[in-house]
């Protein structure tokens, strides 16, 4: 049922249930104390009385004595009585005659008490005080009582009271929590309303933030920096799709018009060759921008599967070597391997020749001069390295070296797709390392950094 309830009402219920409780124990408390005080004045005074029966007692005065205690035996009485229960004096009716038992004479002859008790004469309950006092004959026994109804009035005048003023209050006090938690909640609702008119069509819309530096506010802030996040994701996808649809535009388009070249009537067999030849370039063009978005994708979908295992360093750059050195001696340069012979390190080997492969492949065809790949120890990692004696990035590219798509030259017209430095990132990172370049000016040059386990 509670859970049927809306916001507001389930916290005006608990904050009636609240008040509820501590008007409960403040009442038990007050109705306790102010007990214990009445009490206390009620034994106060009929110790009092008792001290003066013992007065009169002890000073022989007789039956006749005036006896101290209010004047209607309703409400109190005095009595002087011996062991044996006889009644030397007595405020009560004669026909009454003793309040006390033989047991309670034997108590109070012991030591003095205190009790209630019903006491025939006296209206509700009286309360007594019995005590032992030396007379001129013998020992005797004072008895001081007082009816405890002004006691019981004066505590049924509080529970009274509380019981009529509590559920006041806590219909008051509902009234009122139900208003300050629709005022609180206020801020909520406009949140909610916000929400559902945000739609991804509309960039830049955003939850409103109360004014109030409370955790609503700080839930809506964290809602828009969500929402922030959401919408710089989506608009790094669209930019993905369009840079990945441009880019798989102009092989395909060379593609198809070799082929159809190809299937002119007439063409010389030399012409043939050559326009296959094209047709192969672009395929693998192709095949290449595959795998690499391939690559980009399972790096965005949680991290690129790697499999580390210990590999020596030094043969893994000299096959990156390998596979480049027929390139690079057709254009006259030189690829170099620089790394200790005892170098070992947990990484994928597969994966780092594709990184490095791919700063390769970038140095052959923007860079000049010698390319270096080299490999050493680092601050708690293996650095690799592949530098050239090009002029170096543009200023400025650092910033954007390792995004999709991005090429240090204006415009589309490279022979490169600008993927090869995202996924050396992607690689770098799936090892729990980092990707940068080394410098902006001449000589070039990319650092990937693997950090060795802890």
């Amino acid at each position: 049922m509670l859970a049927r309830l809306s916001i507001r009402a389930r916290l005006a219920a608990a904050f009636a249930a609240a008040l509820l409780l501590v008007l409960v124990l403040a009442g038990l408390f007050v109705y306790l104390r102010v007990s214990s005080t009445l009490t206390g004045a009620l034994d106060d005074r009929l110790e009092t009385q008792a001290l003066e029966l013992s007065a009169i007692a002890a000073g022989g005065e007789g039956p006749e004595a005036a006896l101290p205690g209010p004047a209607d035996s309703e409400d109190g009485f005095s009595q002087i009585l011996t062991t044996d229960g006889d009644v030397v004096a007595s405020s009560l009716p004669a026909d009454e005659g003793t309040v006390l038992d033989s047991a309670d004479l034997q108590r109070a002859a012991a030591d003095s008490f205190t009790e209630e008790r019903p006491v025939e004469g006296v209206d509700g309950d009286a309360r007594i005080v019995a005590a032992p006092v030396e007379g001129p004959g013998g020992e005797l026994i004072v008895v001081a009582g007082a009816s405890t109804d002004d006691r019981a009035e004066a505590l049924a005048g509080i529970a009274g009271a509380f019981a009529i003023g509590a559920p006041l209050a806590v219909l008051f006090a509902s009234g009122l929590g139900y208003l300050l938690a629709a005022r609180s909640l206020a801020p909520v609702e406009a949140i909610r309303r916000r929400a559902a008119e945000i739609t991804l069509e509309r960039s830049g819309e955003r939850l409103p933030l109360p004014a109030a530096d409370d955790e609503i506010r700080r839930l809506a802030a964290t809602l828009n920096a969500m929402l922030e996040r959401i919408e710089g994701s989506l608009e790094r996808e669209r930019v993905f799709v369009a840079d990945a649809a441009h880019e798989l535009r102009t092989p395909l388009a060379v593609l198809r018009t070799e082929l159809e070249l190809a299937q002119r009537p007439g063409r010389e067999p030399e012409e043939m060759r050559a326009a296959l030849r094209s047709a192969t370039e672009e395929t693998e063009r192709l095949s290449r921008l595959a795998e690499d978005l391939l690559v980009i994708a399972r790096s965005d979908e949680g991290g690129l599967p790697i499999k580390p295992e210990p590999t020596r360093i030094a043969p893994l750059l000299e096959r990156v070597r390998d596979r480049f050195t027929g390139r690079a001696e057709q254009v006259g340069r030189e690829i170099t391997v620089e790394a200790a012979d005892g170098l070992v390190a947990d990484l994928d080997p597969l994966r780092l020749e594709q990184a490095l492969g791919n700063l390769a492949d970038n140095a052959l065809r923007h860079g000049a001069g010698e390319i270096r790949i080299s490999a050493g120890e680092g601050d708690g990692a293996v650095v690799f390295e592949v530098a050239d004696a090009g002029r170096g990035f543009p200023a400025g590219f650092e910033r954007d070296a390792f995004e999709r798509f991005t090429r240090a030259d204006d415009g589309r017209t490279g022979a490169g797709t600008g993927l090869g430095l995202a996924i050396v990132r992607a690689i770098a990172l799936a090892h729990g390392g980092s990707a940068s370049l080394a410098g902006g000016a001449a000589p070039a040059a990319v650092r990937i950094e693997i950090p060795r386990p802890r």
